[in-house]
C-alpha cells in the first residue's frame, strides 16, 4: 500500500511538473521573437524604387509605397479543361517590396515548371529566403505547374538582388526568359456587366480575361508584423473567360480560420471545385488560409456561386 501511494504521488509531481512552462521556453503573447519581426516606426519607411529597377533590371509597379514586379509566364502554354490559361488568368511569378523603417521585406510567389522547382528552391534558400508555401492552383493542367511562395527581409537593395538572382536561376533552368516569348490572349464575350451586378464588383479586362481582385480591409494582417496589403497577395481574386454558356472561373479565397469550412462547402455545393487549400505565409498574425478554385459552366451559374462564397466571408461586410 505505502508503494503504490509513493509511485501515485511521484506520477502526479510528474504530471504536474509536465505542465508548467519551461524557464527557457519564449512567451508566445505580446511581441513576437526578433528573429520573426521587425519594427516598423510609423511613417519612417520609404522604398528606394530606383536601386530596386538598377539591382533586378526590371521595372514595376509602385503602390502607396509598396513596389511590385511581375514576370508574365508567356512561355507556358497551359491547357485545362480545353481553356487556354495565360498569365492573367493565374500564370504570373511576382515579388513585392513592402517598406519597413530602413529595412523591407519581400512577399512573392514563383511560377515553376517541374523541372524548375528543385534547382530554384536550393537559389531561394542560398539568397536566404524563406519557402512558405509549394502547391498547385489547378487540376488536370498540362504541362503541370506549381506555385512557390517566398518570403525575405533585410535591406531593400539587397533584397533586390536576391529576387534578381531567383529568378535568373528560373531563366537558367528553362533555358530562355519567360516573359521573352509574345503574350498570348483568349476569346471572351461574357456579359461582365451582369457578372459585375451578380458580384457586386467591377473586374478589368486583360487580354481577354476579366479579373476581380477583392481585398480584405476587415483583416488587419500583417506578416514579421509588417502590414499585408491586397497589392501584396492578401485578396481574394476570380478571373473570367469564355462566353456566357461556356465560361471558366479560376481564383483564390482568402479565409480566416472560422471561413474555411462555410467557404468550401458552399463553392462544392454550387459545383466550383476547390482544387488547393493551403498557407502562402508563415508568420502572419492573425492566421489566414488560402484555396484556389476552379470552375466551367454557365458564367451565371459560376457567378452565383462565388457570391454565395463570397457571403460567407468578412469581405462582404465592407464593400
Amino acid at each position: 500500500m505505502k508503494h503504490r501511494i509513493l509511485a501515485t504521488a511521484f506520477s502526479t509531481a510528474i504530471a504536474f511538473y509536465g505542465c508548467q512552462p519551461s524557464p527557457n521556453t519564449a512567451s508566445h503573447t505580446g511581441t513576437k521573437n526578433d528573429s520573426n519581426s521587425i519594427a516598423c516606426p510609423p511613417g519612417s519607411s520609404k522604398l528606394d524604387i530606383a536601386a530596386i529597377e538598377r539591382v533586378t533590371g526590371m521595372k514595376g509597379v509602385e503602390k502607396n509605397g509598396e513596389y511590385k514586379i511581375t514576370v508574365p509566364q508567356n512561355d507556358l502554354k497551359v491547357i485545362v479543361d480545353g481553356f487556354r490559361i495565360i498569365p492573367a488568368m493565374g500564370l504570373g511569378t511576382w515579388a513585392c517590396f513592402t517598406p519597413c523603417a530602413d529595412s523591407a521585406m519581400v512577399m512573392g510567389d514563383i511560377v515553376l515548371t517541374e523541372t524548375d522547382l528543385a534547382p530554384v528552391q536550393q537559389e531561394v534558400i542560398r539568397q536566404g529566403f524563406s519557402i512558405t508555401a509549394i502547391h498547385n492552383h489547378f487540376v488536370r493542367n498540362h504541362p503541370n505547374v506549381v506555385y512557390m511562395h517566398i518570403d525575405g527581409k533585410g535591406r531593400a537593395e539587397s533584397l533586390a538582388g536576391s529576387v534578381k538572382a531567383i529568378l535568373d536561376k528560373v531563366t537558367e533552368s528553362r533555358g530562355h526568359d519567360p516573359k521573352a516569348s509574345p503574350a498570348d490572349s483568349v476569346a471572351n464575350t461574357l456579359a461582365t456587366a451582369q457578372l459585375d451586378s451578380i458580384l457586386g464588383y467591377h473586374g478589368e479586362m486583360n487580354k481577354g480575361v476579366y479579373k476581380y481582385t477583392i481585398g480584405r480591409p476587415d483583416v488587419p494582417l500583417q506578416e514579421h508584423g509588417i502590414p499585408v496589403s491586397s497589392f501584396a497577395g492578401f485578396n481574394t481574386w476570380a478571373a473570367w473567360q469564355g462566353t456566357p454558356e461556356k465560361a471558366a472561373v479560376a481564383g483564390d479565397f482568402t479565409m480566416l480560420e472560422d471561413e474555411v469550412a462555410p467557404v468550401i462547402k458552399t463553392l462544392v455545393e454550387n459545383g466550383i471545385e476547390v482544387v488547393a487549400v493551403h498557407n502562402h505565409m508563415v508568420h502572419e498574425e492573425p492566421k489566414v488560409f488560402f484555396l484556389h478554385y476552379w470552375g466551367t459552366g454557365p458564367a451565371v451559374k459560376l457567378a452565383g456561386g462565388l457570391k454565395a462564397a463570397l457571403d460567407r466571408t468578412g469581405a462582404a461586410k465592407v464593400r
